[in-house]
């Protein structure tokens, strides 16, 4: 029989028949997560790398067994689920793990746990009705729905330029496409860290985001806020703020833009100070959508200047970013840890990143792709409107986009957030028509 890793103990058992399922959650947005048939192999980082960025660093699940962030559920194949969740999912990091012994599954935990056996139900149904009764528990208001919105990324990358978003700002006016929020992505500061210090192609950040707003848009913004990159100011000028290992020296958090990256410790006071500035002064420009990305490096272990654990540090970060945007503002958390921050942000990124292409380069269903981003998309519906509105990733419609057409249906199956990554200009005629369907829906 497998046996459970150390330190869970046994929660449940429960036997199984033919067409049994098993449905592994995954801990950030871009950790895959789907429902596997009982004795497949579920997915695993296929690099350190990858595990660095897209996996929980905590976490080291290998290739037999099942191993859920938060939640897992076992569809016991007589028509019943079982979901089995952490007592308080949303402020604990409570993982969930399953092993099989022929008819049997045995579900073990690392902290406390609610089983619930759901009857006549698939594994979605039974992971929403679970979703539901969290977030009453929990006292949660009710989600808020999406703005739609244009994001620079998918067509300019890490080089786009003012001009660039001045050029759909002004498309978005003559083909009269409805999009809320216009938001300029990774490329418009210096460095990884160093957010208001502009890139060559943004020499006047805040006058783009007049003209935007001078459109009648919205005017949202990418940052990365729990990150420094090796090469920024402020890992140069203020290596105290880093997380830091215990014998000393900053921890490193993964590798990125050709760097390496360090956590930032928002419970530093010097560092919170610096992360509500940066917020509160894009706020006060008047930018109210903000998209935080890559932020599970907040949950990363590693000792904190407050000793806060590492869940609690990170949901402390997010409440740090809604004390300085204010209660309206709209923020897109991706690679975010995903129960964590039910509560704390109004979207979410459901999936790894989509692509131009159909299947990760790597295989790894955390890489960019349509492949990995279906994947975890359909395997959180659940969550839609019940934790937050899912944000598929963008859409991407260009003549360059393979498989476009299926990726369409994607975005508006989800039924979530809807954001355009073309160049608005270069869409062909059903580009430009399945842009604006989406859009107005």
């Amino acid at each position: 029989m497998s046996v459970l890793s150390p330190g869970f103990d046994i929660v449940h058992e429960l036997t199984v028949s033919d067409g049994a399922q098993v449905f592994e959650h995954g801990w950030q947005s871009f950790s895959p997560t789907t429902a596997y048939a009982l004795g497949a192999r579920p997915h695993r980082p296929t690099s350190e790398r990858n595990r660095m960025l897209n996996y929980r660093q905590a976490s080291h699940p290998g290739p037999g067994g099942y191993f859920g962030e938060g939640v897992l559920a076992v569809a016991d194949g007589s028509g019943s689920v079982h979901v089995v969740a952490a007592e308080d999912p949303f402020t604990t990091g409570t993982r969930v793990q399953a092993a099989v012994d022929g008819s049997s599954v045995v579900v073990g935990a690392d902290g406390p746990v609610r089983v619930s056996v759901v009857p006549g139900a698939d594994v979605q149904a039974a992971l929403r009705s679970w979703a539901v009764d969290a977030v009453a528990t929990a006292g949660l208001p009710a989600a808020r729905p999406a703005p739609t919105a244009w994001c620079s990324w998918y067509e300019y990358w890490g080089d786009v330029r003012r001009e660039d978003v001045v050029e759909n700002l002004e498309a978005m006016r003559t083909l009269d496409l409805p999009v809320d929020v216009v938001q300029i992505d990774d490329g418009y500061s210096a460095e990884i860290g160093d957010w208001l210090i502009p890139s060559d192609g943004f020499a006047d950040l805040r006058g783009l985001v007049e003209t935007i707003r001078g459109e009648g848009r919205r005017a949202g913004i990418w940052l990365a806020p729990f990150f420094a990159g090796a090469r920024s100011r402020l890992a140069a000028e203020h290596p105290d703020w880093l997380l830091r290992h215990p014998h000393g020296g900053a921890l490193h958090a993964g590798h990125n833009w050709n760097q390496d990256l360090y956590s930032v410790d928002l419970s530093h006071p010097g560092a919170a100070e610096w992360v509500h500035t940066v917020f509160s002064t894009f706020a006060s420009w008047g930018i109210d959508y903000f998209k935080i990305d890559f932020i599970a490096a907040g949950a990363i272990p590693g000792p904190r200047h407050s000793g806060a654990d590492p869940v609690t540090a990170y949901r402390d970060g997010l409440a740090l970013i809604r004390d300085a945007v204010g209660v309206d503002a709209h923020i897109l958390g991706c690679g975010a840890p995903v129960l964590p921050s039910v509560g704390l942000v109004d979207s979410i990124r459901v999936s790894a990143d989509t692509g131009h292409t159909l299947a990760p380069d790597d295989g790894d269903m955390c890489s960019p792709s349509q492949e990995a981003a279906q994947l975890s998309a359909h395997g959180r519906q659940f969550m839609n409107g019940v934790f937050f509105a899912n944000d598929p990733d963008c859409l991407i419609v260009g003549a360059k986009v393979e498989n476009r057409e299926a990726w369409s249906a994607h975005v508006e199956q989800v039924g979530g957030a809807v954001v355009s990554s073309d160049r608005l200009l270069g869409l062909d005629d059903w580009g430009l028509q399945t842009t604006r369907r989406l859009l107005a829906r």
